[in-house]
């Protein structure tokens, strides 16, 4: 099973992994369904949103290991 990582886009792990939509959300981080998450990297929109990216890397990872 591929894993994510921070420097992948968010738009495209969105797409690969639906699951992931209520961590994005469960974090602060609405915007994993916005208009600029084609164009940022897990890393970039968990700094515009003071998330611990590493945490938030995890929890991903927790969440498609259940698919």
């Amino acid at each position: 099973m591929a894993k994510i990582t921070k420097d992948m886009n968010l738009g495209d792990v969105v797409k690969k992994h639906p699951e992931s939509v209520e961590v994005f959300m469960m974090s602060g981080m609405g915007c994993a369904m916005c208009h600029l998450a084609p164009s940022e990297t897990i890393e970039d929109g968990a700094n515009a949103h003071g998330v611990d990216v590493d945490k938030l890397v995890k929890d991903l990872n927790k969440a498609i290991a259940k698919k």
